[in-house]
């Protein structure tokens, strides 16, 4: 049975992704530091942490595995430098610091188009992140990079949300790594990577998810 921290568990693919790990039998214990407190549950450790003051010592470092779905926008944020702070610095603080205690498995919610080399400040930022994860030499670590992502989110954000009914409705015209990926599909698919824990490092297409 797998121990999972799960790091975004109050977004949109981190709630599928925190339901289907309580609700999975391989699953022992999730961890879910969250920034507000969420619904207690007998298998769910949920500290209330401050991410710019992690603990080192807490004992709930200590899992089997990581599924990061932590993620914000540069309007939410209010600024480029605290985007990427969450997206790229709070990432990879928790991936040192589970890694440090003993995880094995890491998969990361990034993006399709992720590159150092992108023209996009968020694409940049998500490889960036896709980097330093990869040196910290988790024996299994799976990159998952959806592109448009459906699902209904707490706070709806109108464009976002209009660009994706559009594209639903002419998905038979747009390339497959390019279409939709409903959230609950996202989150499977890093649950199950988690847990098998297959070793190497792996890239998992938009198309593929």
């Amino acid at each position: 049975m797998t121990t999972l921290l799960v790091l975004g568990a109050t977004g949109l693919v981190g709630g599928h992704l925190l339901r289907q790990a309580l609700d999975d039998p391989r699953v022992e214990r999730v961890v879910a530091p969250v920034r507000r407190a969420l619904d207690a549950h007998p298998k769910l450790d949920a500290p209330v942490v401050d991410f710019d003051a992690l603990p080192d010592d807490a004992s709930w470092w200590d899992v089997d595995a990581v599924a990061c779905a932590l993620g914000t926008t540069i309007r939410d944020a209010g600024s480029r430098e605290a985007f990427r702070r969450v997206d790229v610095d709070y990432v990879v603080d928790v991936a040192r610091r589970a890694r440090s205690a003993g995880a094995r498995s890491f998969v990361l919610n990034s993006s399709a188009g992720a590159s150092r080399s992108s023209f996009g400040f968020y694409l940049r930022c998500k490889a960036e992140a896709e980097d330093a994860v990869a040196a910290l030499d988790y024996p299994s670590y799976t990159i998952v990079r959806p592109s448009m992502i459906g699902g209904e989110r707490a706070r709806r954000r109108a464009l976002e949300h209009a660009v994706v009914r559009i594209a639903r409705a002419g998905s038979v015209l747009i390339p497959a790594r390019w279409r939709v990926v409903e959230a609950e599909a996202i989150a499977r698919g890093m649950l199950d990577a988690a847990i098998v824990a297959t070793p190497g490092m792996h890239v998992v297409e938009s198309d593929a998810i």
